[in-house]
C-alpha cells in the first residue's frame, strides 16, 4: 500500500503558486485576492473558511473574509455577492456552503460572477468543463487529477468506479476522467444510492473515487488487489473519549481496503488539503486573465 499524500503535494503546489506571486510582486503586478462568504457558525465551516485564509497569508495572496450573522436574509448575502462582482480588487470568492436553510443556495450560486467563480459552482463553468473548454474546474475533483498526475498513476484505459453523483465531486469527477488529457482517459462509471450492483462494479474497478459521505462504507471484500482508491469523504463521528468529542473518518474502511490497494488516500490529509490547494490554484488564474482581460 503506498499513501497518495495530499498534504505533499499541497505543499508543492503552494510553492509553485508562492513563486508566481513573487514574480507578480517584482512585476510591480497586483498579487491575486481571494474573498470568502460565511453566513453562521457551522463549526466545520469556520475551520475551513479558517485555513484558506491562512493558506492565502502564507503564499502572499490577499484575502477577505466577509463573516455574515446566522440570521442574514437571502437578500442581504446577494447583496454582498454583488458587491463582490462588482469589486475589481477581488479576483475570486467563495460562499462557503452549507447555507443556513432560510437562504436557497442554487439563488445564491447562481448570482456570483463565472469569472470570479473560484469553486468552480455555476452553471457557466461546469457546462465549460463538460465541454472540456477553459473553465474553473470545482476544487475538490480539480485536487483529485492533481494527486493522479503528480503521483504518475496510470489512468488511461483503466476502468474507474466513481461512488457518488454529487455536482460539487462525483458527477464532475466523472467528467474529467472520461475526457482526453493527463490523468484521464478512463472508463467511469457513476453510480450512485440507487446503484443495484454496487459491490459488482467496485470489484471490477482499477480506480475507486468514493464520494458518498458515509463512514466506512467501501469495505475490502467490494475492491480487488491493487485497486487504486481516493477517499473523498469526510464525516464528524461523535466519540466522547476524545478530547475534541469526535473523530474524521472517510467512506473506506482505511485498514482493510488499504490492505488491498496499490495505493489509496488517508482521512484527513489525502484530498482535503487538495481541495484548498485547487482553490488557490483557479485565484491564480482568476488573476492572471482578469490581466489577459484588461489589457
Amino acid at each position: 500500500m503506498n499513501i497518495l499524500d495530499g498534504r505533499k503535494i499541497s505543499n508543492q503546489i503552494k510553492e509553485e503558486i508562492t513563486e508566481e506571486v513573487v514574480k507578480m510582486k517584482e512585476r510591480g503586478e497586483k498579487v491575486p485576492h481571494l474573498a470568502a462568504v460565511l453566513v453562521g457558525n457551522d463549526g466545520a465551516s469556520l475551520t475551513y473558511v479558517g485555513s484558506k485564509v491562512r493558506s492565502c497569508k502564507k503564499i502572499g495572496f490577499e484575502s477577505t473574509l466577509i463573516h455574515l450573522p446566522e440570521e442574514t436574509t437571502e437578500e442581504e448575502l446577494l447583496q454582498q455577492v454583488e458587491k463582490l462582482n462588482a469589486n475589481p480588487n477581488i479576483d475570486g470568492y467563495i460562499v462557503q456552503l452549507p447555507l443556513p436553510k432560510h437562504i436557497d443556495e442554487q439563488k445564491v450560486l447562481m448570482a456570483v460572477d463565472p469569472d470570479k467563480d473560484v469553486d468552480g459552482f455555476h452553471p457557466t463553468n461546469f457546462g465549460k468543463m463538460a465541454l472540456d473548454m477553459e473553465s474553473f474546474i470545482p476544487a475538490t475533483p480539480f485536487g483529485i487529477m492533481e494527486l493522479l498526475h503528480r503521483y504518475n498513476i496510470e489512468t488511461e484505459g483503466k476502468h474507474a468506479v466513481v461512488i457518488g453523483r454529487s455536482h460539487i465531486v462525483g458527477r464532475p469527477i466523472s467528467i474529467l476522467m472520461s475526457q482526453k488529457g493527463k490523468a484521464a482517459n478512463a472508463t467511469v462509471t457513476l453510480t450512485h444510492s440507487r446503484t443495484k450492483n454496487l459491490k459488482e462494479l467496485t470489484l471490477q474497478a482499477d480506480i475507486i473515487v468514493s464520494a458518498l459521505g458515509v463512514p466506512n462504507f467501501l469495505k475490502a471484500d467490494m475492491v480487488k488487489e491493487g485497486v487504486v482508491v481516493i477517499d473523498v469523504g469526510i464525516t464528524r463521528v461523535p466519540d466522547d473519549s476524545r478530547e475534541r468529542g469526535y473523530y474524521i473518518t472517510g467512506d473506506v474502511d482505511f485498514e482493510n481496503v488499504g490492505k488491498k490497494a496499490s495505493y489509496i488516500t488517508p482521512v484527513p490529509g489525502g484530498v482535503g488539503p487538495m481541495t484548498i490547494a485547487m482553490l488557490l490554484k483557479n485565484t491564480l488564474l482568476a488573476r492572471e486573465r482578469h490581466k489577459v482581460a484588461s489589457t
